[in-house]
């Protein structure tokens, strides 16, 4: 059997942070650093009176991180996962399969939750602070995941990447280096560590304030749509015009949460809704005359993206959801992230040996699988990300405060 793995301008990935990648989908303390306790008696007092910045935690939009990683799932597996069925998709789900084939609308999903979240977590923070987060959140788990399926393949006899774009692909980097990616869906990485940095420049190097993030709205809504309209490659990696409404609809969502509701701010949600169906209908509706397999409608995706603003509203903004208190949600989104960093590769291997050494059926075949996929994603959760992602925080805060602490002078000969 050969796997294949993805071309790198595949849509059909959910990107990491917050998005699966994140765990805070509560508010943090604005004035507190990262890895400081805010008690408890003046925590709750801030919580109850609304104030900005009190810890709440949004556990319904931890679930809603699930349900986007759930869709991308089902598109890689019962739309696009041939490898595994060894035919199409199409014939193997008749009916489910019309429904995945809109799967990847989870990518755009994630990146309205992670606008959300990222301007949520990264208020009142430093950019070392905010940095340190990211990469001790990131990383543990993607070289986890990185060196199970390169294992899995390797041991299956599967093909692999070659051992130096395995090496590269440690940095997390491998997609701006032209390196092949070990993880097919590493791919939108390289999008929210683009989103990372523009934040972290334009709003967190001065500290975030409501002017400066509106501020910053505007000024990459104007900048991605010229990089669009230009023939500078740069500019479109750089400011990623198809992805940018939606990060920009997220931070919109949240400013509305901090701040309350003005036309300033739903404006800028509504720019993030009325672009990004624009690019996502041109990324995933089929041009008039092309002989595709399945051709998606450009109504579906169109409601499909309005879904999805409206769901992050839903959870965020609408106090009765975003009130709810179910702790299964939190343990839900924990697994978001190492979900999707696996379920592709293993998920196809697994469908393909299930098939040919069980009798069960097709459904029951992709459900086994993501199930199991779900249980590789806990133990990643519980054996790697608890234990190493503070332990990699401590060390990177330790590193970062031996570098800017005053050096002695050096003694005279």
């Amino acid at each position: 059997m050969s796997l294949k793995l993805p071309a790198p301008d595949d849509m059909a990935s959910p990107g990491p942070e917050s998005g699966p990648g994140s765990q805070g989908s509560g508010t943090p303390d604005a004035a507190a650093p990262e890895g400081s306790v805010v008690p408890e008696a003046a925590a709750a007092p801030a919580a109850k009176a609304g104030v900005p910045g009190a810890k709440v935690r949004l556990r319904a939009l931890d679930g809603l991180r699930l349900v986007a990683a759930l869709m991308v799932c089902f598109y890689h597996l019962s739309f696009r996962g041939s490898a595994g069925w060894q035919r199409s998709p199409l014939h193997v789900f008749p009916r489910l399969s019309h429904v995945s084939a809109y799967g990847p609308l989870g990518v755009q999903f994630f990146f309205i939750i992670s606008g959300f979240v990222i301007c949520m977590s990264g208020w009142g923070r430093t950019v070392r602070v905010f940095a340190i987060s990211r990469i001790s959140r990131l990383y543990p788990a993607y070289w986890a995941a990185l060196v199970v399926v390169t294992a899995v393949l390797y041991f299956l006899g599967e093909r692999t990447v070659s051992r130096t774009d395995f090496l590269t692909n440690f940095t997390m980097l491998q997609t701006p280096a032209g390196a092949e990616r070990v993880l097919g869906v590493s791919w939108t990485l390289w999008a929210e560590a683009r989103f990372y940095v523009l934040f972290a420049v334009a709003v967190l190097w001065r500290g975030a304030t409501r002017k400066r993030v509106l501020g910053f709205c505007a000024l990459w809504t104007v900048a991605a749509l010229y990089a669009d309209s230009s023939d500078q490659e740069f500019l479109k990696v750089a400011l990623m015009p198809e992805y940018a409404p939606f990060f920009i609809g997220g931070i919109g969502l949240y400013m509305l949460r901090r701040y309350g509701h003005d036309l300033l701010t739903w404006g800028v949600v509504a720019s993030g809704f009325l672009l990004g169906q624009h690019y996502a209908v041109k990324g995933l509706v089929a041009p008039p005359g092309a002989h595709a397999a399945f051709e998606r409608s450009a109504t579906v995706v169109i409601a499909a993206v309005a879904a999805g603003f409206a769901g992050v509203a839903l959870v965020t903004l609408f106090r009765p959801v975003a009130d709810v208190n179910w702790r299964w949600l939190t343990t839900a989104g924990a697994l978001t992230y190492p979900f999707y960093l696996v379920h592709e590769i293993l998920g196809t291997l697994m469908i393909g040996k299930l098939r040919a050494h069980t009798g069960l059926s097709d459904y029951e075949v992709l459900a086994v699988t993501v199930l199991a996929m779900l249980l590789l994603a806990y133990l990643i959760y519980r054996l790697v990300e608890r234990p190493l992602t503070p332990l990699l925080r401590r060390l990177l805060t330790k590193q970062a405060n031996g570098l800017g602490a005053a050096r002695p002078a050096r003694e005279s000969a």
